[in-house]
Parts: C-alpha cells; structure tokens; sequence
C-alpha cells in the first residue's frame, strides 16, 4: 500500500528536523561565498557581506524556533536566551548543541559560543590574500540577528582560536551586549 508523499510546505512546522545534506549546504555556502567574493575590494569585506546575509536570516529562524520548541514563547532573561541559542539554535542549524558557553572574565557585557568543528569553515579553501577570513562571520550574522530581534542587541562575532594538538582551529562566537541589555539584567 503506498501512502501518498506530502509537501514539504505541507508539513505541519512543529515537525520540522534538518533535512539539508551536507555536500548540498557546503555547494550553496561556497556559491555565496563566491558571490560575495565577487563583489568586494578587501577581505573584512566578505566577513561583514556574510554577517549580514546571516543577519537576515536570524530573525526568521528565532520566530521558527519559538513556534517549534518553545509554544511562542520568547526568552526574556539574558542566560535564556543565551542558553536558547547555545542549545537550540545550534541543534537546528547544525544538529548538536554549541561546545561551550561561557561569560568572559575580563568584561561583565562578553560572552563566548565555542564550536570545535564549525561545519562553514570545513569545506572553504581561501587564496593567501583571503587568509584571516572566517567564514563563521556568516553564522555570527545569524546570532546577532536573532539576539536583536529578541530585543537583547549586540554585536556578534566569529574568531578562529588555536587549539594545542589540534590540527584545525576552534571558533568562537564572541557576542559583546549593548550597556543597557546588561543593566536591564542585572
């Protein structure tokens, strides 16, 4: 007996799962990647054309994920919303949670989202001009998106850390909260 197919778009949206494979994430990821190569002069460039492409999409994703996980429900805490992302978030974009989350010790208003394998910057090969870049930028454009949107601004992002005996770098998501999210938290 075969049951019919349904739509992706038919699908309820509190059923949703990461159905995108990874060689298919990694083609469309270079192609924007070349796309904004294309069209800049230096290489912080690329960083902010990515972060803003990310940018847009994290308002979207954050109304996606309140309707799935959380019922409409938004966070309105400063460790909530953080935990939100470091859970959630990263289990949705790229189905396991965040490394890390930690508070800095050197400034009340930084946090830090560690990923030891960050899956945009497995599959990009950049010429030595290019060779700073880090291509995560695109994934902190999406955080600062959605942390904006959940009314908790900042400015997001991504740095390529060197692990000891480690062949690849880890990268961290640096979110530095504009002064009145941390005093509306205090």
């Amino acid at each position: 007996m075969n049951r019919p197919q349904t739509n992706i778009v038919d699908r309820p949206v509190s059923k949703g799962k990461a159905e995108v494979n990874i060689s298919s994430f990694a083609f469309l990821f270079s192609e924007m990647i070349q796309y904004c190569q294309d069209r800049i002069k230096a290489g912080h460039e690329l960083e902010k054309k990515l972060s803003d492409m990310g940018y847009s999409i994290g308002p979207r994703l954050l109304e996606l994920l309140c309707v799935r996980e959380k019922n409409s429900k938004r966070e309105t805490k400063l460790l909530g919303i953080l935990s939100f992302i470091h859970t959630t978030v990263w289990k949705s974009l790229f189905g396991k949670t965040a490394d890390s989350l930690e508070k800095s010790t050197e400034a009340e208003d930084e946090y830090m989202i560690s990923d030891n394998n960050m899956v945009v910057n497995k599959f990009i090969s950049l010429p030595k001009h290019l060779g700073s870049l880090n291509c995560a930028a695109f994934v902190a454009g999406i955080i600062e998106g959605i942390l904006c949107s959940a009314e908790f601004p900042a400015r997001v992002t991504a740095h390529n850390v060197t692990v000891e005996g480690k062949k690849f770098p880890k990268t961290v998501i640096l979110i530095k909260f504009n002064p009145e999210v941390i005093e509306r938290n205090i």
